[in-house]
């Protein structure tokens, strides 16, 4: 790269995953909704991408935490200007089109494809990555929107760069988005009025775009409690006609900006409809469905959060690994005793070495758990596009499933293993002088945005797994355990299988366990579904590691130097994980079928 930034990029493993792993080059790309973004279009995007995120993202990385956002007495917000260099360039380079579909004006990519750029984008600036959804809010409207609300927006979103926001949170209401008490008037035809307060807002205003489209939960006069009652609106910051042309300041003000402990280039915002003149907006499809409706934006957003979990981790760990390299401290552990004995770099040390490869496990593992879960996704849209839809309801709900998993376990364990990022830099990791404490400030957010760890935990295990009687956990489980029969690699993996064996009788062992406790009361679930969560996942990414090191074995004697030292890594992730990682789900059965409920009978005073 010509220039240095703080952002280490992986695109060798990204590569890995999309083209020699899941072979998306013969599944999905140049096929059905893909047939014009071929495998070639996939790769030179990529590596496009890659240079535009050191050289134009990536540089603003500091400037965004470091220089405070700025808010007017109109309530307009101002960012820092690097901060808007890099953000237009991501525009100016057309980006934003890359997954929408051609007849919205986009290149049509792939999912698998799409979340592997923003991995990129959001591991160099999670701050930008974060102001980039407005077109996928259009294709929200493409979904669900009349004809009118189509052409009134949908354009106007993707040519003219218009900003959305996603608007949910209230402050008495938290996660619990039925108590939200903003409230929507109807006025006339799709036209409704909008009053409350809502809070926790990203990038709520910003001075890039001429305009925002704010989707945002109301409910009408009139309607039931809870989210059954909610409607969603689209209201504008400036109000557009019904030939999509802006008019007048709508009624809808930022009042206030919260003061974050990191990810502080992103403008969280506190926004408030009607207090300073009608906020107008429209009824989404003239229909009142509203958190369904939504629920396809927060979809998204959680993939979003997984990713940038899984980058942050890819390039804190690449940092720590040049500087173990570089560093020099100690003599070698071997000959500690020796009075002249050398000192050494300290990648040359046992625990600096068990810390990077935690760390690096961690990070592929993530990796290949998004990228799957992507590529389930366009496999989804493959099968529709066969007109196959048998195929495309159980892929989808695969990729249902395992959505929990990419945005629950990515946030919860990239935030511990950045404590061991850190940790290999010593105290220079705690200074500004590297990037890594601002990693873990800007991180910390993503157990917290769009449902916490346990929202995410209740949703695999309520909705993803008991709801439909556990058959899409049981298709997962088969294809492990078709895995596990075949044994491709036969006895140079056998310490890898025979971990992800044991792990995968665990984690039947757990859920058969807690179907039963949950006879008893859902308190078990509520003490036990985060450590459900993670056990699923880390069976799912053990099982995705073994499946690359079966691929890393096959591809190692035909390759490079460089390439045979990729793969050799690869080997080295795969058995860390398995005899470091995977013995935790036989600790978690144990302490599950233990357990009971003296926790919840306990009085606060004891607290």
């Amino acid at each position: 790269m010509t220039v240095k930034s703080h952002y280490k990029s992986n695109l060798r493993d990204i590569f890995f995953n999309l083209f020699e792993v899941l072979d998306v080059q013969k599944e999905t790309l140049g096929k059905g909704p893909f047939r014009n973004f071929d495998e070639a279009t996939a790769k030179e995007a990529l590596k496009n991408f890659e240079q535009v995120c050191h050289e134009k993202i990536a540089t603003s990385f500091e400037e965004g935490d470091r220089v405070p956002l700025r808010i007017d007495a109109q309530g307009n917000v101002y960012l820092p200007e690097g901060l808007k260099k890099s953000l237009q360039s991501y525009f100016d380079g057309d980006w934003h089109r890359m997954n929408l579909p051609e007849r919205l004006g986009g290149f049509g990519a792939a999912a698998s494809v799409f979340w592997s750029a923003y991995e990129m984008l959001v591991g160099a600036n999670a701050a930008v990555g974060l102001y980039v959804f407005g077109p996928y809010c259009a294709q929200v409207i493409d979904w669900f929107g009349t004809d009118s609300q189509k052409a009134r927006f949908i354009s106007n979103i993707i040519e003219k760069q218009w900003g959305t926001t996603m608007v949910l949170t209230e402050a008495d209401a938290g996660s619990d988005v039925g108590a939200g008490r903003a409230k929507a008037k109807h006025l006339h035809d799709d036209v409704w009025e909008i009053s409350g307060v809502k809070r926790f807002i990203t990038d709520g205003d910003f001075d890039l775009p001429e305009n925002i489209m704010h989707m945002v939960l109301a409910r009408p006069e009139g309607a039931e409690a809870g989210t059954k009652g909610l409607s969603l609106f689209i209201v504008p910051k400036f109000w557009v006609d019904e030939n999509g042309k802006m008019g007048e300041r709508n009624g809808v003000y930022c009042t206030n900006i919260e003061k974050k402990m990191g990810i502080k280039g992103s403008s969280t915002c506190e926004m408030t409809f009607g207090e300073r003149g009608p906020a107008r907006g429209i009824l989404l499809g003239d229909k009142h469905d509203g958190i369904k409706q939504m629920f396809k934006v927060i979809e998204h957003a959680r993939m979003a959060v997984g990713v940038k979990s899984m980058a942050t981790l890819s390039t804190a760990y690449l940092n720590a690994l040049e500087f173990t390299k570089d560093r020099v401290q100690g003599p070698d552990l071997m000959r500690a005793m020796e009075k002249a004995s050398p000192r050494v770099r300290i990648i040359a040390h046992p625990d600096v070495r068990r810390m990077l490869m935690l760390q690096k496990s961690h990070a592929e593992g993530m990796r290949a758990l998004c990228t799957y879960c992507a590529h389930v996704q366009d496999l989804v849209k493959v099968a529709e596009d066969k007109g196959d839809q048998a195929l495309a309801k159980e892929l989808h709900l695969v990729a249902e499933f395992l959505q929990p998993l990419v945005k629950g376990y990515n946030s919860e364990k990239a935030y511990d293993l950045l404590a061991v990022s850190l940790q290999c830099f010593g105290g220079s990791g705690y200074t500004q002088d590297y990037p890594i404490e601002q990693y873990i400030r800007d991180q910390k957010i993503d157990s917290l945005y769009e449902g916490t760890t346990h929202i995410q935990s209740l949703d695999l295990i309520f909705r993803k797994i008991a709801k439909n009687g556990g058959q899409t956990l049981m298709k997962i489980v088969g294809d492990i355990q078709s895995t596990l029969e075949k044994k491709k690699a036969g006895a140079l993996l056998e310490i890898e299988y025979d971990a992800l064996s044991r792990a995968l009788a665990d984690a039947q062992g757990i859920m058969g366990t807690m179907m039963g406790k949950m006879g008893e009361s859902y308190y078990h679930v509520g003490l036990h579904g985060n450590r459900i969560l993670l056990s699923i996942a880390e069976l799912v990414i053990g099982w995705l590691l073994v499946r690359q090191a079966e691929v890393a074995i096959a591809n190692r004697e035909k390759a490079s130097a460089e390439d045979r030292a990729f793969y050799e890594g690869k080997l080295a992730s795969a058995r860390f994980y398995c005899q470091n990682t995977l013995p935790g789900l036989t600790l978690s059965r144990k302490i599950i079928e233990k357990s009971g409920l003296d926790l919840m009978e306990l009085r606060e005073e004891a607290f």
